[in-house]
């Protein structure tokens, strides 16, 4: 992934990091590292780790301070929707989406929303996981008056995967 480091001197916040508890330490890293492309940054031992891309220090915290060998909230409650992460182009969303397959995770859907391309799967906690690229922004469909006009149609898997490496 490139560099995406937290542009500190931006007029506005941005999102710099998510941090989830999970049941499984090791079964975490390999799904955030090895499927995702988030290598670890630093562990501390079975009870919490790192993970960042491009240099940065972490996007991702993951612990099992309170959650060792805990199930998933079950549905119809309140928590974390899904975390999205965004991949610079199409191969390389089409790299992980590989990976992601041929580990047997299954996808729960994709969409096609005019402004990106994403996909939707769970980890290995039940947390919603969406990986996408963002189209240029030339080609986002606009309303007459400029505005934006997402869309939500079907994502060619098929037509992504072709696209891996």
């Amino acid at each position: 992934m490139q560099n995406s480091s937290v542009n500190t001197t931006a007029p506005y916040p941005c999102i710099g990091h998510i941090h989830l508890k999970v049941a499984d330490l090791d079964r975490a890293i390999a799904f955030y590292s090895d499927l995702l492309g988030f290598p670890v940054t630093q562990q501390y031992g079975h009870r919490a780790a790192f993970l960042g891309a491009g240099g940065y220090h972490h996007h991702i915290g993951l612990n099992t301070w309170e959650s060792a060998g805990s199930t998933p909230p079950p549905k119809g409650h309140t928590g974390l929707y899904h975390s999205a992460f965004l991949y610079p182009d199409r191969e390389s969303l089409a790299q992980v989406l590989k990976r992601v397959v041929q580990a047997g995770v299954p996808i729960d859907g994709a969409a096609d929303h005019g402004v990106s391309e994403a996909i939707y799967f769970r980890d290995p906690d039940g947390n919603g996981v969406e990986i996408y690229r963002d189209k240029p922004q030339t080609e986002w469909p606009r309303t007459k008056a400029g505005d934006l006009a997402m869309i939500n149609e079907p994502l060619d898997l098929d037509a992504v995967l072709a696209e891996a490496a």
